[in-house]
């Protein structure tokens, strides 16, 4: 109904009737609509009803993935910016011409009461889907029996991605509702990053425990912990990262988490296990030490180029070669089977590894490489000449 109808005079009450009673069924088909969405969104397809953990053994569902648990909190927020607009829709529905009826107060006071009652429960569902989220990260066993990317790495930055441009919906949610980690409400309420940092933190937890789990801890090679914790903090900065940005196809719909809290943890926390892993390597050098000159002696009969050493003083860097070739292939064949997808990281290790021990190796090679320290196996103690490796 226009302004102007509603002040044409020349309206009988009856065709005014007949609009209310109009308006009165597409409030009542919205209002509908919307219930059945929320109730869908939440119960069906958000899972309020199904345990995060053990799912819902009367129906036999699932429990609730982070996939899931995340489709449904964005939904719920997109229900929550509907729902304010929803507000003034209805108030201008349940509007009578004529101000004296008692129907007009009653309508309006109807129209409120929708509102406040559709906006309740899509906050208090909101809320719960977003606890559910957190509680999905922290039930999702890694089942990963190798250092790769976990895919609950994926399934947490795609989280992140659907929740962040809900700000103003959260802020919806936290001024009415308390939340494990905004304890607050009102004005003294965080912001969304409260919310992500909280999901990022449960994350690092289940890095964590699954590195500490029997299936890192029985195997042989220690690197797959320190590995497994460098590809997935890897995996975070690039997706969620400052360097997202030039990383990413689509430029206008931007997820940077870019704050000291997301960018300084995952960076010591990478900085820390790749210290680890290269801690591995450091192996080699306990090999490369230098013999003093005065050991080195040579055997009479030698001729004066290719002196060959006396049997005593060969053994010195006989030993020092074989001990860095047999090291170096231990560790090259174990962490030749660990997993680095991304090929931006495999590189920037294997310029770390190099870094560990290649300039040393190179030094010591090119000092007693020059000796004749083998009568017959000379070639096979300098096998690895440094620019092979």
């Amino acid at each position: 109904m226009s302004s102007q109808s509603r002040d044409d005079g020349s309206i009988s009450r009856e065709c005014k009737k007949a609009l209310i009673d109009s308006y009165s069924h597409v409030v009542s088909a919205i209002v509908d609509r919307t219930m059945d969405i929320i109730e869908g969104c939440y119960f069906k397809e958000g899972g309020l009803g199904v345990s995060t953990s053990s799912g819902n053994p009367e129906t036999g569902d699932p429990p609730v993935g982070v996939r899931s648990a995340a489709s449904a909190a964005a939904g719920g927020f997109r229900l929550l910016d509907g729902v304010r607009m929803l507000g003034p829709s209805l108030a201008k529905l349940c509007e009578l011409s004529d101000s004296k009826s008692d129907d007009i107060n009653n309508a309006g006071s109807i129209a409120a009461s929708l509102c406040i009652s559709i906006h309740r429960t899509s906050v208090k569902n909101t809320a719960r889907t977003l606890e559910n989220v957190a509680k999905a990260i922290q039930n999702t066993s890694i089942d990963s029996i190798d250092a790769r990317v976990a895919a609950i790495s994926s399934d947490v930055v795609r989280a992140i991605r659907l929740l962040f441009p809900f700000a103003s919906a959260y802020k919806t949610v936290t001024k009415r509702r308390a939340l494990p980690w905004d304890p607050k409400i009102g004005d003294d309420a965080s912001d969304i990053d409260e919310l992500l940092r909280f999901i990022i933190n449960r994350l690092l937890s289940a890095f964590q425990k699954k590195v500490l789990s029997s299936d890192f801890n029985q195997t042989e090679c220690s690197a797959m912990g320190p590995l497994f914790m460098i590809n997935n903090c890897y995996y975070l900065q690039e997706h969620l990262g400052p360097g997202c940005v030039k990383n990413s196809v689509d430029k206008d719909e931007q997820c940077v988490l870019d704050k000291p809290w997301f960018v300084d943890k995952i960076g010591k926390i990478f900085e820390a296990e790749k210290a680890k892993y290269l801690s591995q390597w450091e192996i080699l050098n306990m090999h490369l030490t230098a013999v003093d000159k005065k050991d080195l002696t040579y055997q009479k009969q030698s001729k004066k180029d290719g002196q060959l050493l006396t049997l005593e003083s060969g053994r010195l860097i006989k030993t020092r070669f074989s001990g860095f070739n047999e090291d170096f292939e231990k560790t090259y064949a174990e962490h030749k089977m660990l997993p680095v997808n991304d090929q931006k990281l495999r590189e920037i290790l294997q310029n770390d590894v190099r870094r560990v021990f290649a300039p040393r190796y190179t030094r010591f090679f090119e000092q007693y490489s020059k000796i004749q320290f083998s009568k017959k196996n000379q070639d096979d103690y300098l096998k690895y000449p440094p620019s092979t490796i």
